[in-house]
């Protein structure tokens, strides 16, 4: 298995980008996203990576973080949701974005990405609905892999303001699922309260994101 990736972007398309890694060409799916977060040729990169193994063919797809990466496979477990399927859905509306829409059962916003019917939006959520507590409860302890500029180490890499922003809301989505469920509610509902609470203030922190969430779980 390829986990992870650091190497020279020699050549990209709107699909994916070949990684140069010790004289090694790697060709990396993307989503749109991760694609228009990545430097120009010539620069230094990393990504996360999951290799598909089919009988004819081995392809990696890469991600920013390992949740999206994680997205990723849950996405392609569903019954006609095929690898670039996945990638477009996260590529039209973030992995943040997507774990909300299907928590809350939004098949609307699932079918906005190309080459998505109503049918198979639907049977998306149905069918990971229950699973994205998980992915809400998972917090980004490490960083989003960035771009590594020519002149900087590895041990000196800098995430930018936007990616601080991104973990700083998933680490405060993780916090509150998790005091939720201390609170005895279920990891389904707390999930699905969190979502909404996240749906009405995306940049709420932890404090917020339970105060919010318990209005909508304790009964009027």
């Amino acid at each position: 298995m390829i986990g992870s990736l650091t190497g020279t972007i020699t050549e990209r398309s709107t699909e994916f980008v070949l990684l140069d890694v010790r004289g090694v060409g790697y060709l990396v799916y993307c989503s749109e996203r991760t694609l228009a977060g990545l430097p120009p040729e010539g620069t230094a990169a990393r990504l996360y990576t999951d290799l598909l193994v089919r009988d004819d063919l081995l392809q990696l797809f890469g991600f920013h973080t390992k949740k999206e990466r994680e997205l990723h496979r849950l996405l392609i477990s569903v019954q006609g949701v095929g690898a670039k399927a996945a990638l477009a859905i996260v590529g039209a509306l973030g992995s943040n974005e997507t774990i909300q829409a299907v928590t809350l059962g939004d098949s609307d916003s699932i079918r906005t990405a190309k080459g998505v019917g109503p049918k198979l939006a639907i049977r998306i959520v149905n069918e990971l609905k229950e699973k994205m507590a998980a992915l809400i409860a998972w917090s980004e302890h490490e960083a989003e892999l960035p771009t590594i500029a020519n002149n900087e180490s590895v041990s000196t890499m800098k995430v930018k303001t936007g990616q601080k922003k991104r973990l700083a809301s998933s680490n405060a989505s993780a916090e509150a699922h998790s005091a939720l469920v201390n609170l005895g509610y279920q990891q389904g509902e707390a999930a699905r309260a969190i979502a909404e609470a996240v749906r009405e203030q995306a940049e709420a922190n932890t404090e917020e994101l339970i105060r919010k969430s318990l209005l909508q779980l304790i009964p009027k």
